[in-house]
């Protein structure tokens, strides 16, 4: 089969009509049918890639040395296991009961505009 640069004017339109009798062809005997040939020639959709957390890796490596030292019978050399995330701070009793009177006087001045 030749590359597409070598062909001539003539022959790419030649190329195209045929390809687009293939494709009426196709769909005619798609509805014959009632098949759905034409849709699985369309592209896939692209799936997301799952994206797995570098602590989440380590933790999998590591369960993953303990099951074949188990396996090996020898101790496992020290298994690494990643510390856990840093709990969030909570908020004092004080700054809850400013938010909460900040959020009142909003939601009430709010509630005024209304009316």
């Amino acid at each position: 089969m030749s590359s597409i640069s070598n062909l001539s004017v003539q022959q790419l339109r030649k190329a195209a009509t045929l390809k687009e009798r293939i494709q009426s062809l196709e769909k005619e005997l798609n509805q014959l049918l009632g098949s759905s040939v034409a849709s699985a020639a369309a592209p896939a959709p692209k799936k997301k890639k799952f994206k797995m957390s570098a602590a989440a890796k380590a933790k999998i490596s590591a369960a993953a040395k303990l099951r074949w030292a188990k396996v090996k019978g020898t101790a496992p050399a020290a298994a690494k296991v990643p510390a856990a995330k840093k709990t969030k701070g909570k908020m004092s009793a004080a700054a809850k009961a400013k938010l909460s009177a900040k959020l009142k006087a909003i939601w009430a001045a709010r509630k005024a505009a209304k009316k």
